[in-house]
């Protein structure tokens, strides 16, 4: 809390708990960050959904069972990377 801060509270408001500030890290797992972060980096996920757009838009790609398999594999990638935000950010994920 800065001092001015402080001062304003116990001069103005001084039966109150004193007020509460988002820490200067609210991350509380570091090694999941990183290890999201890390694997965010290696995935190249941005480029590749950009050329699997490019495809369907011009209508090149050919839907076989191999593609769908790749982004259904894709897809739970994405997901697992979502998880390991969560729980790096100590949020809970609703169904």
């Amino acid at each position: 809390m800065s001092l001015s801060s402080y001062i304003r509270w116990r001069i103005f408001n001084p039966a109150s708990p004193p007020p509460k500030h988002r820490g200067k890290q609210p991350v509380k797992d570091h090694v999941v960050l990183a290890r999201l972060l890390a694997m965010m980096g290696q995935s190249r996920i941005g480029n590749n959904l950009n050329q699997l757009a490019k495809a369907v838009n011009s209508g090149s790609l050919p839907v076989k069972p191999e593609t769908e398999a790749e982004l259904l594999e894709a897809a739970r990638a994405i997901v697992h990377m979502c998880r390991l935000l969560l729980e790096a950010l100590q949020i809970e994920a609703t169904p």
